[in-house]
């Protein structure tokens, strides 16, 4: 580990590098190969960083010109309070820099954003096996009780 950590708001110059964590992301969940996301799905994600009128944004985290981890946020309306809401969706760092602050960063960074944004909460989900992430979720945040429940249509 030699400089730095930065995290910063993602750059149109970034997207070779954060294709293979997005690849990666994605993997750890199950999509790769034949359940790969389609390519179009996204290419309309990368847009939206760069949108002004999307809610969707992304933070990246950077040691000496090599991004390490990314994370996309997006905000919302809720009906139980006035203030937007923002869900931290994705979260990933390369597997040579875990254990290393790189997500406590990337979380701290939207935390950081969202309040300066005007946001009164954070919140996120994982799979019920990621458990070293909920090692360090459970340092940064408070479990919410709330199971999720789905339906594709």
């Amino acid at each position: 580990m030699s400089g730095n950590l930065v995290v910063r708001p993602i750059a149109h110059e970034d997207h070779t590098q954060w294709l293979p964590l997005w690849d990666g992301y994605n993997a750890f969940y199950g999509r790769s190969g034949t359940t790969a996301l389609q390519p179009e799905i996204t290419a309309t994600t990368w847009v939206r960083f760069f949108d002004p009128y999307e809610p969707v944004h992304a933070l990246v985290a950077e040691r000496d010109g090599r991004l390490l981890g990314l994370t996309h946020y997006l905000y919302h309306r809720s009906t139980t309070m006035i203030e937007a809401n923002c869900y931290l969706q994705d979260l990933f760092t390369v597997e040579a820099a875990r254990g290393q602050g790189v997500g406590r960063a990337l979380i701290e960074g939207v935390y950081e954003r969202a309040k300066a944004d005007g946001a009164t909460r954070v919140y996120w989900m994982t799979h019920e096996t990621n458990e070293t992430a909920m090692k360090l979720y459970d340092q940064v945040a408070e479990k919410s009780g709330f199971l999720v429940y789905r339906q594709g249509l």
